[in-house]
């Protein structure tokens, strides 16, 4: 049975058809990874359900792809709708690992599976940061291990630099594993730092008069209105203001300093719990509001990429990234799709870099340093 003659003799696109099936099997599985992530649900426990109705969905209704399309994309149960991401993922899964064999099938069916375990991560950190903008660490700190294992195991995951080529020891594999990790993160790390110091502040200017309204879930500015999660990303992040009249439910105050943490707020020389303050209305001319010019999630996501590729592919990604991100940016903002200080998932633009690394982008940075 596992004689490799036997194997070999099997139609390379027999494997190929095996790949995309098997993917969407997976890609299935990446749905509720999706979905129960972010909320600090098991992926495992209770199985798949309705979430409207809670109906157990049982096999021959959970078939990838095709029991999507046979209930219209409906629950058989109760006909609430099931979000069309389902099937894209399906599909999209199953594209990418039947393309990691037709790329790689015929050189190292192992390298060929690595990459279908990294197009799982990619496909999944992408969907839940674009909805949620962050990635789980299940993701990316599990990343980074699986990614050292893994250069370990197929050590032709690697490149030795500059000449790029496929590295055949394990052990250099994993040092370069490591190294990975140490630059891939730390480098974004320092762009976050730097972004932080240079962008990490939005001054608000305001007409004379204006109030602004602090409740227990945003601020109500005139034209905007500013959720916390979109300005609290660490307990460091504050709000300033200067209120020439700050009312809160059993008191008022008059010219004063404001400075609002996820953990505390301080007017003047009083301070408060955030959650036992309601509601403050507030007068002033002009509010700061932190910023972040890219996230923790970012920084790790880099380095399991570093864990898997090496830190040639990790620099790749870094530039490569910052191109797409921009031009899709600066699209957005032309079409009037979002405004310059909205957030933007970076994410799946750090793993399309990726994707273009595995499936090429080593070629170009190895042309670019051989002598002409």
């Amino acid at each position: 049975m596992f004689d490799p003659q036997i194997w070999a003799k099997v139609p390379f696109h027999f494997w190929t058809v095996t790949f995309f099936f098997f993917g969407s099997i997976v890609g299935s599985f990446l749905n509720v990874c999706i979905y129960r992530m972010p909320l600090g649900l098991s992926v495992v426990s209770p199985p798949s359900h309705c979430p409207h109705c809670k109906y157990s969905i049982p096999w021959y209704l959970n078939v990838p792809l095709l029991t999507w399309v046979v209930l219209q994309g409906k629950c058989k149960n109760c006909g609430a709708p099931i979000a069309s991401r389902y099937f894209l993922v399906e599909l999209l899964t199953g594209v990418a690992f039947m393309m990691c064999w037709l790329q790689f099938g015929a050189y190292s069916w192992l390298l060929a599976l690595v990459y279908c375990v990294m197009m799982a991560g990619f496909i999944t950190a992408t969907f839940i940061d674009f909805e949620h903008y962050i990635i789980p660490d299940e993701l990316t700190i599990g990343g980074m291990f699986v990614g050292v294992l893994c250069s370990f195991m197929v050590p032709i995951l690697h490149f030795s630099f500059p000449e790029l080529h496929r590295v055949t020891s394990p052990g250099k594999a994993t040092g370069l594993s490591v190294l990975g990790i140490i630059i891939g993160g730390g480098l974004v790390y320092a762009i976050l730092r730097l972004g932080k110091l240079m962008f990490g502040r939005r001054k608000v200017e305001l007409p004379t008069g204006t109030k602004i309204i602090f409740t227990e879930s945003g601020i109500h500015l005139p034209n905007e209105q500013v959720p916390y999660d979109d300005v609290f990303y660490r307990e460091s992040d504050t709000i300033h203001l200067t209120a020439s009249r700050l009312e809160l439910v059993d008191r008022c105050y008059v010219n004063a300093a404001v400075q609002l943490r996820p953990s505390e707020l301080l007017v003047g020389e009083d301070r408060f719990v955030p959650e036992e303050v309601h509601v403050m209305e507030a007068v002033a001319t002009h509010i700061t509001l932190p910023r972040e010019a890219m996230g923790l999630g970012d920084v790790k996501f880099m380095a399991a990429i570093g864990a898997f590729l090496g830190w040639p592919a990790a620099i790749f990604s870094l530039a490569v990234s910052s191109i797409i991100g921009s031009a899709v940016g600066l699209t957005l903002i032309v079409m009037r799709k979002r405004e310059w200080s909205n957030r933007l998932p970076y994410g799946p633009y750090i793993a399309m870099a990726a994707i273009i690394w595995i499936f090429g982008g080593y070629e170009w940075v190895r042309n670019f340093f051989q002598p002409h």
